[in-house]
């Protein structure tokens, strides 16, 4: 198992909007790809930072989930907020 545990800083209120404007269908998405076993983005107590857990059957199935978002809206409104994860691999 794959699991990916972090943050997404925003610095601006526009970003924090594109985060909101585009998380619903981002996780969507995320959650009904094959290996997908849990991916939650989950607004905090500071309005610009959401907390990000997502976790996969194998290194396939990240990866699979990673080449999608970068082809994704999410990522071309995002790619440029800080993102602060950790990713570790679990088991065999």
């Amino acid at each position: 198992m794959i699991r990916l545990r972090g943050q997404l800083v925003c610095t601006s209120d526009e970003e924090a909007a594109l985060v909101r404007s585009h998380a619903a269908e981002h996780i969507r998405l995320s959650r009904a790809e094959e290996g997908c076993l849990t991916f939650d983005l989950t607004p905090t107590d500071d309005p610009m930072v959401w907390e990000v857990m997502e976790a996969f059957r194998d290194r396939a199935a990240f990866d699979a989930h990673q080449t999608r978002t970068r082809d994704s809206a999410w990522f071309a409104a995002t790619r440029g907020i800080l993102r602060d994860f950790r990713i570790e691999e679990i088991g065999d």
